[in-house]
């Protein structure tokens, strides 16, 4: 059976099911996330978007009867979970009494690393964050700490800042642990030269690489390669994107694929819970996105079956090398080229 949690580098466990809320309506996020929190979720990710409003906070008696801060300390709490969002102000303190949480560095922030950590942390109201991702391995234009409309040139193309080298800024997420601002430190949307070169000039290793993969999109030798170094790998589109990436960027879903809603059919579960059972039995995270309170309790009743080999390896054979969430339609260039 696949394990509930996954060990990380940095001695942290993180839930190996969680809840993405990336581009989802702040108004219904926070009654979502108590659901969620009442569902058994204790990992959320929400990937850098738009900046919002911060909504008032949560006062402790609206959480659920299971969550609540500690009266003896003014700090807040956690019971084994982790918060992993880089819009921090969209999630805020619906769920801040109850975890800690990550935020995604985004783009424009890589020259002011320490300084997009501690705005992130004042807008959840935390004093550190589990979880740590450079969002995408690219550093653009600086505009504002937090702000996180990508800024196009004259020529419709992404304005990448060349004077800010990786490696410049992951030794300053390595300082964010040690000043305690941050537990653990990751990478997102890097690919294996990318993962390599990290790797060789860390001096902490990166916990996490959060990749899209799914059964269209599979990327073995990635997955492969981070694993085989000890960097859990989290699937932030496990899914394809199903009917997000379809109206966002016109993809197609694999949950349309006949041989998942076969092999769904004869495991009694639907084609969502055994796409995610198929990332759960590779040993990576899934984060799968849903705005519907009926969808939390399906996405997490993944883990009282197993997938055969024989069908495992049916699944492997759908690999199209089909990227279903390409920024390339906004910014004008294609960074996976």
């Amino acid at each position: 059976m696949a394990a509930t949690t996954l060990a990380l580098s940095s001695g942290h466990q993180m839930p190996a099911v969680g809840l993405g809320v990336w581009r989802m309506d702040s108004s219904a996020l926070r009654g979502l996330i108590h659901s969620a929190l009442r569902a058994g979720y204790r990992h959320f990710d929400c990937a850098g978007t738009h900046p919002r409003a911060r909504p008032p906070p949560t006062p402790v008696q609206s959480l659920p009867p299971h969550i609540e801060s500690n009266p003896r300390d003014s700090s807040p709490r956690r019971r084994g979970s982790m918060l992993c969002c880089g819009a921090a102000e969209v999630v805020e303190a619906a769920a801040r009494f109850a975890l800690r949480g990550g935020v995604e560095l985004w783009n424009s922030d890589h020259g002011h690393v320490v300084e997009a950590c501690k705005d992130s942390l004042k807008k959840l109201r935390l004093d550190y964050l589990d979880l740590y991702l450079i969002h995408f391995p690219v550093a653009t234009k600086h505009t504002g700490v937090g702000i996180t409309p990508s800024v196009l040139g004259d020529d419709g193309v992404l304005d990448i800042d060349a004077t800010i080298s990786l490696e410049t800024t992951w030794h300053v997420m390595e300082d964010l642990v040690s000043m305690g601002l941050v537990r653990s430190i990751g990478i997102s949307n890097y690919d294996i030269f990318l993962t390599r070169d990290c790797l060789a000039y860390a001096k902490i290793k990166p916990a996490v690489n959060q990749i899209e993969t799914h059964p269209y999109f599979q990327r073995d030798s990635l997955v492969k390669f981070c694993q085989k170094h000890g960097i859990c790998v989290t699937a932030h589109t496990p899914l394809s994107g199903s009917t997000a990436n379809t109206e966002r960027f016109g993809s197609v879903s694999c949950l349309d694929d006949p041989v998942i809603k076969s092999l769904a059919e004869k495991y009694g579960k639907t084609p969502v819970q055994l796409v995610l059972r198929w990332g759960l039995q590779r040993t990576t995270v899934v984060i799968p996105k849903t705005s519907k309170v009926e969808r939390l309790d399906e996405n997490l009743a993944v883990f009282d079956f197993d997938i055969s080999g024989e069908d495992m390896d049916k699944i492997k054979a759908l690999d199209r090398n089909y990227r279903t969430n390409n920024p390339a339609k906004f910014w004008g260039i294609d960074l996976y080229a």
